[in-house]
């Protein structure tokens, strides 16, 4: 119940309780008063009367003394006027009932008033020869009384409802601006910081709201410090000191995206010559700023060709480029100009032979692991060929063709005939036993050799039956939830193609709705890349699976794919972090400060921080020191 109703139905009670006891007292002060009254006038009537009557009593038979006694009767409000002798006979009587139809019986039955009854003796000499006895009718104080209570019914009801109304509007007023703190408050439990304008009148939620104000400003400026700092920290952690490029982690993360999203193009393996011997003779500071030169040559390049391709140094003497959109008939002719680049760079520190390089193509059939092995190979043989030599692969390894490739999805997805496993338990980092397990697909061919579930994701997104595939593992899914109530939380990931589908929305809210116990138990993962690319789709989402008790997991977290401020607008009930966040993480206080930050917004914005695949005991007992949920090894 709302305060205002509560408020309400607290004065009103006190309000009806004032009036019952006002008009109870009211009541037995009237009735008493009347009872009085009455008894006063049937006293002075029956004294006048037997005056009056004390000069005809000497002949009871008169007809004037019936008729005096009649016309006081008729005059007045009585009930009965009877005259008797000593011995107690009547001598004459007036009692006819005067009706008053305005009260009703039950009113007269529920306040019971007595009839009041005087005497008067009648003396002849000094002998009394009579009595007269007045009794009044009762009827006319019930009139009265009924009057009288009806009256003040009336009057109290307009003063109540009149008084609710006041009350009413005045609780509008004084408790409309509660409503802004209710959504104020709620909106910073969702990590939206606003501001109650204008400020209420009323002294105490004038200050109540000031607090507020405050309280919103000072988490909203904490969590801006903490997001500049993880933004800070993960640019820092993906880069090469030396050289100012992205490492090994992100090479890895870039070239899957491409892959998943079907991008074709070729990626370059270039091995720098003799680094050790080239080192030792510039000396720290010379090879500092051959590396940053070598660097920003390789990046120039690679950006003329793609606005997003990218220059990574991998380890050591290896670097390496992504170049997406760049097909087999152009890349002689880059690789020739590139050459020419680093032969400049040479030159200023005297060797000239100084790289080689292989380049190997990729398409959406290719794995990250193939397409890097494939280069790092091509640059091995370019190794033997001569000084700044390369070696280009003309195609990717042999694969299916685009139809055969829809024959082998249509048949697989058609029969159902893949498994779904669950891997990956997520330790409980904070209490003993699992969080969640991971459904994966296990998908052979026709020969029963294993297909890769990123190449058969991708290709079915490609021919348009991924929604099939995504319906399919989350049925499962619920089923394997079903079999037993002790099984850990269940993490489905879902396309970004499958959430575009609002037909796919709206059969996943039934699905949840019709299973609203298992519904809980159910998480569904969507990459950090995908999600930064598109993050309306993942708010559709939230707000479906939240409405019936289901979550959301941002998989592979970096602040680089989503910052803060969209990871707020997105409200995931988890977040995975990046391998190379916490690999090693024992000895790099840079990303213990990054997790940290992350886990004080996590936190802050009612987010749960887990971590993917952590090899190292030692890492993972720095991660529990740390306060992490989660884990899986």
């Amino acid at each position: 119940m709302s305060l205002s109703k509560q408020l309400l139905l607290l004065i009103s009670i006190l309000f009806v309780l004032i009036f019952v006891g006002n008009l109870a007292i009211s009541i037995k002060e009237i009735r008493d008063y009347l009872r009085i009254e009455s008894l006063n006038h049937a006293q002075n009537t029956a004294t006048s009367l037997g005056l009056s009557l004390t000069p005809h009593i000497s002949a009871p038979s008169d007809p004037i003394i019936q008729t005096m006694i009649q016309a006081i009767h008729d005059m007045g409000d009585y009930g009965e006027i009877r005259l008797s002798d000593v011995a107690g006979r009547t001598l004459a009587v007036a009692n006819a009932k005067q009706a008053l139809p305005e009260v009703p019986d039950w009113f007269m039955r529920w306040l019971p008033i007595q009839s009041a009854t005087a005497t008067s003796e009648i003396s002849a000499g000094w002998q009394i020869v009579a009595v007269v006895e007045v009794s009044v009718d009762p009827r006319r104080a019930y009139l009265n009384l009924y009057r009288q209570l009806r009256e003040s019914f009336w009057y109290s009801l307009a003063a109540l409802s009149l008084s609710m109304l006041a009350l009413l509007l005045m609780l509008r007023l004084t408790l409309h601006p509660l409503k802004s703190m209710e959504r104020l408050a709620v909106g910073i439990a969702e990590g939206r910081f606003a501001r109650i304008e204008p400020l209420p009148w009323t002294t105490e939620v004038k200050n109540v709201a000031t607090a507020m104000n405050r309280m919103s400003d000072q988490i909203e400026t904490v969590i801006v410090r903490l997001t500049q700092k993880a933004e800070t920290l993960g640019e820092e952690l993906q880069r090469d000191h030396a050289t100012g490029l992205y490492g090994a982690e992100r090479l890895a993360s870039d070239l899957e995206h491409w892959l998943t999203h079907g991008q074709g193009g070729f990626a370059v393996w270039l091995r720098i010559q003799d680094l050790g011997a080239l080192a030792t003779r510039l000396g720290p500071a010379g090879t500092d700023r051959f590396l940053r030169d070598l660097a920003a040559r390789l990046s120039d390049a690679a950006r003329d060709r793609h606005r997003e391709a990218r220059a990574y140094r991998h380890q050591g003497p290896d670097l390496a480029l992504l170049l997406p959109g760049l097909d087999a008939s152009e890349a002689e002719s880059f690789t020739h100009a590139l050459v020419e680049h680093i032969v400049e760079v040479g030159r200023a520190v005297e060797q000239y032979d100084l790289v080689h390089l292989g380049l190997a193509p990729f398409n959406a059939s290719s794995t990250p692991e193939g397409v890097l092995a494939a280069a790092a190979d091509a640059c091995a043989q370019a190794c033997l060929i001569g000084p700044n030599a390369w070696v280009i692969r003309q195609s990717p390894e042999p694969g299916r063709s685009d139809a055969e490739w829809r024959a082998l999805i249509e048949r697989i997805l058609d029969s159902q005939d893949y498994q779904v496993a669950y891997i990956d338990p997520v330790q409980d980092l904070l209490a003993p036993g699992i969080l969640m397990e991971e459904a994966f697909l296990h998908i052979a061919d026709t020969h029963g050799e294993p297909i890769p579930t990123g190449v058969f994701v991708s290709m079915a997104e490609k021919i348009g039956r991924i929604e099939s595939l995504d319906r399919g593992v989350i049925k499962r899914a619920l089923t394997h939830l079903r079999s037993d109530s002790s099984r850990p939380t269940v993490l489905v990931n879902l396309s970004m193609v499958t959430l575009g589908d609002a037909d796919f929305r709206h059969w996943l809210a039934q699905q949840l709705q019709d299973q609203q116990t298992l519904a809980k138990r159910l998480l569904f993962g969507v990459s950090a890349y995908s999600a930064a690319k598109a993050p309306s789709l993942v708010w559709e989402l939230a707000d479906v699976v939240h409405r019936h008790g289901a979550g959301i997991l941002i998989k592979r977290y970096e602040p680089r794919f989503i910052p803060i401020e969209t990871l707020r607008e997105l409200r995931p009930d988890a977040i995975r972090l990046a391998r190379d966040l916490t690999a090693g993480i024992r000895h790099d206080h840079g990303k213990q400060a990054m997790v940290e930050a992350l886990l004080e917004l996590g936190a802050l914005l009612d987010i749960q921080v887990i971590a993917e695949r952590v090899e190292e005991e030692t890492d993972l007992m720095r991660l529990r020191e740390m306060g992490l949920s989660g884990a899986s090894r």
